[in-house]
């Protein structure tokens, strides 16, 4: 018997493509009924904004085959027999191995991804015509156990304010789960380790003024009840749910850039899922559309981190899994070692 499948319409650069969908009536998100053919669906609907916070740009894919309560794995390099519309670009990773990573330049190429199912999107943070030198400064505002999506919404504006202080203009999103995301456009000048200095001079200022709200600490038992900056989500290879990607979650909520007036009157973020989004779009527009238009510069942040290495505070811990780091502290202490200890990646 032929497999169930779906050929769907969908806008493209130079006229409409056909992309076909296969077991369209999967459902991916149980609870809700959500299926393979409705977030094909979404995504069309998205397709403006998506593409801006994610094409053009390697990015990862993280499928799940049997949805959201199965198992996962991430596709970064294009596979065999995947179309024409699907690009690629050759990028460096930490280990310096080079390899094709997938590109989406247009909005099939996501329909594509769905079809492989896919959910979640993963950009980096440079752009395919220069994989090395990133345009966005990401910092991921991670609340800790005892802290709640409240405190994240708390702490940054004062993280607004710290960026503000050296030049950088701030954007806003969701998580799609508990914590925050704040973005600044910058000018493609520096490499990966350059920006991922400047996020921790900019998390340490905070954890300054905010000593009882906010932490720096990389391991999660030095933390307590406070917001966690993470900064090695700025390192090369790390990446965050893209901005409108959905996520593997229950309530099919969407990782959504929102106004800082929108944050500061209170969200709710289970309230942004792939049945609201679209409409929540129609309605209000998009925060972080032209957000690549006005980049700024790390020169003060960059500083700020040699202001701090003069003052004794060197390198912090890259990741478990990274390779041994120029004036990184020691990894492995007695009450680390467990990886259970190691903390999980995007809140």
């Amino acid at each position: 018997m032929a497999s169930e499948f779906v050929m769907l319409t969908v806008p493209g650069p130079d006229g409409d493509r056909e992309v076909r969908v296969s077991s369209p009536n999967r459902v991916l998100w149980p609870e809700l009924g959500i299926t393979k053919h409705e977030l094909a669906a979404y995504l069309i609907a998205v397709a403006q904004p998506f593409l801006a916070a994610n094409g053009d740009r390697p990015v990862s894919l993280e499928r799940f085959p049997e949805g959201v309560d199965g198992e996962r794995f991430y596709s970064k390099n294009p596979p065999k027999g995947a179309p024409a519309f699907v690009a690629a670009q050759t990028v460096t990773y930490n280990s310096g191995r080079r390899h094709p990573q997938l590109v989406l330049t247009e909005i099939a190429a996501a329909v594509w991804a769905v079809q492989m199912n896919t959910i979640v999107f993963h950009p980096w943070a440079s752009l395919a015509s220069n994989t090395d030198n990133p345009v966005e400064l990401r910092i991921d505002l991670d609340p800790q156990p005892g802290t709640d999506f409240a405190d994240a919404a708390a702490v940054a504006p004062a993280l607004r304010e710290v960026l503000a202080e050296s030049g950088l203009d701030a954007f806003v999103k969701t998580s799609g789960n508990r914590g925050l995301h704040v973005f600044c456009p910058i000018e493609p000048t520096h490499e990966f380790l350059d920006v991922r200095h400047a996020v921790i001079a900019a998390g340490r200022e905070l954890e300054r003024r905010m000593p009882d709200r906010v932490t720096m600490n990389w391991w999660k038992e030095e933390r307590g009840e406070r917001i966690f900056i993470d900064f090695n989500q700025a390192n090369r290879d790390r990446t965050m749910a893209g901005a409108y990607s959905p996520r593997a979650l229950a309530g099919a909520t969407v990782s959504t850039p929102v106004t800082w007036d929108e944050l500061a009157a209170g969200v709710d973020p289970g309230s942004f899922t792939v049945r609201s989004v679209p409409e929540r779009l129609a309605e209000v527009g998009d925060p972080w559309a032209g957000l690549l238009d006005g980049p700024g510069r790390i020169d003060t942040l960059l500083e700020w981190w040699r202001r701090d290495l003069d003052a004794g505070l060197g390198e912090l811990s890259f990741p478990p899994d990274f390779p041994k780091m120029p004036g990184e502290p020691p990894r492995v202490q007695p009450s680390r070692i467990n990886p259970e200890n190691w903390p999980a990646a995007d809140g």
